[in-house]
């Protein structure tokens, strides 16, 4: 089962940055590392799944003409748009994963730290909606950490060895680090 939104919901209520996203290092260099994985490239239209407060989302809207940010939990959303408020681009909104996944076209979908509180039978399903979603020659870049935790129904090596293989996704680019593994794919 996957996790619902609930229960983030729980978490954002008892503290507003439950994961400490705007200060914590381990954080700050994946989010560096996220960023510099787009290798410079900048996208006409960019998806960002599960995008908490918004604090990677703002580091990726200056290489973004127009992003769709979205979270599961009303008060992570509602903090988001406040970090963002006059962010040229920028739209926060709520949707639950996978029925409420935003239509595309995206030639850039940024996936962090979220796929793998989705069970196998919501990934598969949402991983069907990102591929339909994604332009040809878009960017898939997914980055989750590789520890393991009961609330999460995927560990990170699962989600990603299911994002490779996709027929309709090519690895470009991969990396491990500490307590993090980023895949870089690309819609054929």
């Amino acid at each position: 089962m996957s996790v619902p939104a609930a229960h983030f919901e729980a978490l954002y209520r008892a503290d507003p940055d439950p994961w400490g996203f705007t200060d914590d290092p381990y954080e700050r260099a994946k989010y560096a590392r996220t960023v510099a994985a787009l290798g410079g490239a900048r996208a006409r239209r960019a998806l960002e799944l599960g995008c908490s407060i918004g604090v990677l989302t703002a580091a990726l809207a200056p290489h973004c003409d127009a992003l769709v940010a979205c979270d599961a939990a009303p008060t992570a959303v509602a903090a988001a748009r406040a970090r963002l408020a006059g962010t040229p681009g920028v739209e926060v909104r709520r949707a639950v994963l996978p029925d409420e996944l935003p239509a595309g076209p995206f030639d850039l979908v940024v996936a962090s730290e979220v796929l793998y509180y989705l069970d196998g039978p919501a990934l598969a399903r949402t991983l069907d909606g990102l591929e339909a979603a994604l332009a040809p020659g878009g960017v898939l870049l997914a980055v989750h950490w590789t520890g393991h935790a009961p609330s999460h129904p995927l560990h990170a090596d699962e989600v990603h060895d299911r994002l490779r293989s996709r027929a309709a996704l090519r690895l470009d680019h991969e990396e491990r680090h500490d307590g993090y593994r980023l895949d870089r794919l690309v819609r054929a």
